[in-house]
């Protein structure tokens, strides 16, 4: 950890999936807490920008592309923070002139100031906890692990309240338990349970057909394709849980404090629920050598052990 600086213009680069970003919302807070009077800028990718303007930690939010790069310079900033190591970040603030430079070692890592060694692949703790190792290199830590979304727009709709959301995509084919049983746990969710089921993500995770949900009868709604990662937030708001393999719907559940059954490998290293699993209390992972080792019935059992405690 570098000697106390009291820094005045910070800048958070985070420039992949809106999930791995979600986690990095305690190091906004801990950067925040310690400098107080200091400006953030959050720099994310074009698609996660209207979610990060939700965070209340974040002064400024911007797209990482090539117009803001070649701005950085003129911005003045005294301190950044590389969140996700790209060889294209490091040249960018080490070319800008940021006087502290803070990421991983790898990917150029000799052009930053400050860095720590790339270990997250072990899985050995979770992804939030990694993030405020690094941050913690600028001095800046906080008390305050939690995910939240402090300026997310209030909404309500009563077609959604008190439903289970199901997400059931992943972007990583290791990481998918079978559409077939998410269909099956719908159906009995709305049939047995007498619950609303809301279908959400989006259709080019997995390159299948969004009409597998069809057909389940009125209380079970397909918005597969049909939500921003804003109204995504607000409609989890209102549910009573969300179940969901490995992804960011899972993260993003968590950070508007809605309850997670989270359906995992075990047998991944670097990929488990120590390291990706839904952060904070009142979720729930079920974890298998084999997705195929989950059946209906397991999750079905914990739908219920929400529902009822």
């Amino acid at each position: 950890m570098m000697k106390k600086v009291w820094f005045k213009n910070v800048l958070v680069i985070r420039d992949d999936r809106f999930g791995e970003f979600l986690l990095n919302i305690p190091v906004l807070r801990a950067l925040k807490e310690t400098y107080p009077a200091a400006k953030v800028t959050l720099a994310v990718k074009a698609d996660v920008g209207e979610l990060a303007e939700c965070v209340e930690y974040a002064d400024r939010v911007d797209v990482w592309d090539d117009n803001f790069r070649r701005s950085l310079r003129k911005q003045k900033f005294d301190a950044c923070v590389v969140s996700n190591p790209t060889k294209e970040a490091h040249w960018a603030v080490f070319w800008a002139g940021i006087p502290v430079r803070v990421g991983y070692a790898r990917k150029w890592g000799i052009l930053l100031t400050h860095k720590i060694a790339d270990n997250k692949s072990l899985g050995l703790k979770h992804e939030v906890e990694y993030n405020l190792d690094l941050v913690g290199l600028t001095g800046a830590k906080t008390n305050d692990k939690s995910l939240s979304l402090g300026k997310l727009p209030a909404y309500s709709n009563p077609e959604y309240a008190g439903a289970v959301a199901i997400h059931p995509y992943t972007s990583d084919a290791l990481k998918q338990w079978e559409l077939e049983r998410f269909r099956e746990l719908a159906k009995r969710i709305s049939d047995e349970l007498g619950l609303r089921v809301i279908i959400v993500g989006k259709v080019e995770d997995t390159g299948k057909d969004k009409k597998e949900f069809e057909g389940l009868g009125k209380n079970v709604v397909s918005l597969v394709n049909k939500t921003s990662f804003v109204e995504l937030a607000q409609i989890l708001k209102q549910c009573r849980l969300l179940v969901s393999c490995d992804s960011g719907p899972v993260h993003l559940s968590a950070a508007v404090g809605t309850p997670v059954i989270a359906l995992f490998r075990n047998d991944l290293p670097g990929k488990t629920a120590r390291r990706w699993g839904p952060w904070g209390k009142g979720h729930i992972v079920i974890a298998r050598d084999k997705l195929t080792d989950i059946s209906v019935e397991d999750v079905l059992d914990k739908v219920k052990n929400i529902r009822y405690s």
